[in-house]
């Protein structure tokens, strides 16, 4: 009898991850998934008044991993909690860490000389590793896809599931990948190319998706820069941006608190190394673009798929054959205070922002540093590091003198300007700010102010010229 050896499917990246994972497969398609980190923040309140409610604890605590930085202000750090001035966000703050206390998870408190926004702290402390289940009540939780990890953001109902059973159900998505090809000018970041991705795709270009990022320009980037594609993925509408570790990956980890060492090292190695799509794997969709074509770019109205390049021009919502693109689009236009065929660079600016879990972190510092450096602002702004780790490292490395000789205030860590969260970090109505976040939805940084989404670059350029331009414009 001659014996037939079933040959193995081949498997995208996603596909692996999600099957070493899988507890309990149902008919119906859903499927009970091991969870392997549970990140949190002070949002993640609900969560545990649900969990003291049904007399549940935490079924792993030390793999529930919390973060105070969106509640806290990036000043006056030497106040601690007497520094936020509103008692309802300060007790927010102080739920937290009575609720990690409680119950004993892991908290990065205020205090924590590590202290920083959730989606820098992890990586940077080996916590985010390749092949790992991650979930978190914060739809970035995308962000740790760049290592080749499962990660996406779930409500506060699901966070409560997870921090209780360590296993979610789920539906497995369709997966999508992004090729891209080429290499991106010089001027050009990975800022710019996510951005360019979602102008093209939409912000619902990727729903029903996991995306898997490709190509020799994604290749080509630091684990930093990759950091950022994954961390707006889901502005497209996806699930996940993921990204094959490779040999970058690995060097970014070794060393870092949280990573295997020795023996287990190797082994976590050995299992890293048959993560990446097998060469024959099957997607639901594909997608290819020119890294070469892509130019540094800008939001212009109140989704991040209203972007265009920064040397060009306000669209005219009455060419968009889409009719409910077109109505999106005069409505940014209104509440923007702009109009159609304004130049890009014409469009004055009164504040900037660098920061934020998309642009916070060492390199971005140092991209806006490079651009400010002997340079004085035209318009005032804030810088805030990622962590207080980057803090310390932007201050050995003395950008926080290039960025106060320009002109700017140097913060604390904290989510800040991302975000009008912590009734401080704000600004005032009507104000136009450019921002290296991810979001410029109508009041995310305070009640009718005007966001653009830019790289560190570009804001830095925006902050010197005073309207809206990129590095190529100095």
């Amino acid at each position: 009898m001659v014996k037939i050896e079933k040959t193995p499917v081949p498997e995208t990246l996603f596909a692996k991850i999600w099957r070493r994972h899988v507890v309990k497969a149902l008919e119906t398609g859903e499927t009970l998934l091991y969870i392997d980190r549970v990140f949190i923040h002070e949002g993640s309140r609900p969560g545990f008044v649900t969990l003291d409610r049904l007399k549940r604890s935490l079924r792993r605590p030390n793999q529930v991993i919390a973060c105070v930085d969106h509640y806290i202000p990036s000043h006056d750090r030497h106040r601690g909690l007497d520094a936020i001035p509103d008692p309802a966000t300060r007790q927010i703050v102080e739920d937290l860490e009575a609720n990690a206390k409680k119950h004993g998870c892991r908290l990065f408190a205020l205090s924590d000389p590590l202290q920083g926004i959730l989606h820098v702290v992890a990586p940077e402390q080996g916590i985010t590793q390749p092949g790992l289940t991650i979930v978190g009540g914060d739809s970035h939780t995308s962000t740790h896809g760049a290592f080749g990890a499962l990660a996406f953001g779930i409500g506060a109902s699901e966070v409560m599931l997870a921090m209780a059973n360590q296993a979610l159900w789920q539906t497995m998505p369709k997966i999508m990948r992004i090729n891209i090809g080429g290499v991106l000018p010089v001027g050009v970041t990975p800022k710019d190319m996510i951005l360019a991705i979602i102008g093209q795709i939409g912000i619902g270009g990727g729903i029903g998706h996991a995306v898997e990022y490709s190509g020799p320009a994604i290749r080509a980037m630091s684990m930093e820069q990759r950091m950022t594609v994954s961390n707006m993925t889901t502005e497209a509408g996806a699930r996940t941006g993921m990204m094959a570790p490779d040999d970058t990956t690995f060097e970014y980890l070794t060393g870092r608190p949280e990573v295997p060492t020795g023996d287990m090292w190797d082994r976590a190695l050995a299992y890293w190394r048959t993560l990446p799509s097998d060469a024959d794997a099957l997607f639901d969709a594909e997608i290819d673009i020119d890294g070469a074509s892509i130019r540094p770019m800008a939001t212009w109205g109140t989704s991040p798929e209203q972007v265009v390049p920064i040397d060009g021009y306000i669209p005219d919502p009455a060419k968009e054959s889409d009719v409910a693109r077109r109505e999106a689009q005069k409505k940014a236009l209104a509440y923007m205070g702009l109009k159609p065929g304004e130049k890009l660079t014409d469009i004055a600016v009164d504040k900037v922002f660098i920061g934020s879990c998309t642009n916070g972190r060492i390199e971005d510092l140092r991209e806006a540093g490079r651009v400010l450096k002997g340079r004085r602002v035209a318009v005032p702004g804030i810088v805030v590091p990622g962590s207080s780790e980057v803090k310390r490292q932007a201050e050995a490395e003395g950008l926080d003198g290039i960025f106060r000789a320009a002109g700017l205030e140097w913060r604390n860590s904290a989510c800040s300007l991302c975000t009008d969260a912590n009734g401080t970090d704000t600004l005032a109505p009507g104000e136009r700010c450019a921002s290296t976040s991810n979001r410029n939805f109508q009041g995310r940084q305070g009640v009718d102010v005007r966001t653009h989404l830019m790289s560190p670059a570009s804001v830095a350029a925006t902050a010197v010229r005073g309207v809206i331009s990129s590095e190529r414009d100095l």
